[in-house]
């Protein structure tokens, strides 16, 4: 049985005190039973890991890296190892999200290897994939993203990791893909991949008013959140989900 994983990206938002403003608010409207339905993950910016790993202590809400570099260490400016996150008790890393993919040329071949370090080092990849406007206007959407999973699942271990399908074209754009769309292309993922327990998530525009269409798809095991998580009544609404 699969079990969903309600994940919100903070991106570049929150100080630590606005981190710790937000969990006051977020941690009593989710209660405490929200465990037995879904996993709930959050990726703070990298300056409030520490922090956060503090005001998730105790709550059953797991912690996500935004990405993670290859190497345990070394000459990477600006990167963070896998080892530095595992001292904060996080437990996801976010890799291949189109922002690095657009803004920092990732490829799929460097996107590939933060998945397989992630793993070698006890962390679960968020393996994101998805295609632009101009590749779906033009037939190609589910070529680029069997190339995306195919590379960038290449030697991981996929009853472990999370499969994120986020179309570009509704990422902070307030446009959403429909929610038969969506499931539609998270069951060619699903097929495309050989494990029964893989968990793979919609992204782009999910908000309070779509959660339960989204999350009563059949091949739907969860979202992964931009700017609808930057509102703790808002993210807790997602997480706290009624499927139709």
């Amino acid at each position: 049985m699969r079990k969903p994983v309600i994940a919100g990206n903070w991106k570049m938002h929150m100080t630590c005190a606005q981190a710790k403003e937000y969990m006051d608010s977020f941690l009593p409207l989710i209660g405490n039973d929200f465990q037995t339905r879904c996993n709930v993950v959050i990726a703070p910016p990298f300056t409030a890991i520490s922090t956060m790993s503090r005001l998730v202590a105790g709550s059953s809400v797991d912690l996500s890296s935004q990405n993670v570099h290859w190497e345990e260490q070394g000459a990477f400016t600006a990167e963070v190892s896998p080892i530095m996150l595992l001292e904060h008790n996080v437990k996801y890393a976010i890799v291949g999200h189109s922002e690095p993919r657009k803004y920092f040329s990732e490829s799929d071949e460097q996107i590939n290897k933060r998945a397989v370090s992630a793993q070698k080092n006890g962390l679960v990849p968020i393996v994101c994939v998805g295609e632009t406007d101009e590749q779906r206007e033009r037939g190609e959407a589910e070529r680029v993203i069997r190339r995306q999973v195919e590379q960038g699942l290449e030697r991981t271990d996929p009853d472990n990791l999370v499969i994120a399908y986020e179309p570009i074209w509704a990422i902070g754009t307030g446009k959403t893909c429909a929610a038969t769309e969506a499931n539609r292309i998270c069951s060619l993922i699903r097929s495309w991949v050989p494990s029964p327990n893989l968990v793979i998530q919609y992204g782009g525009s999910v908000k309070p008013e779509n959660i339960d269409e989204l999350m009563s798809m059949s091949d739907i095991d969860g979202v992964l959140v931009g700017g609808s998580s930057l509102d703790p009544k808002s993210f807790a609404r997602i997480v706290n989900y009624m499927p139709n």
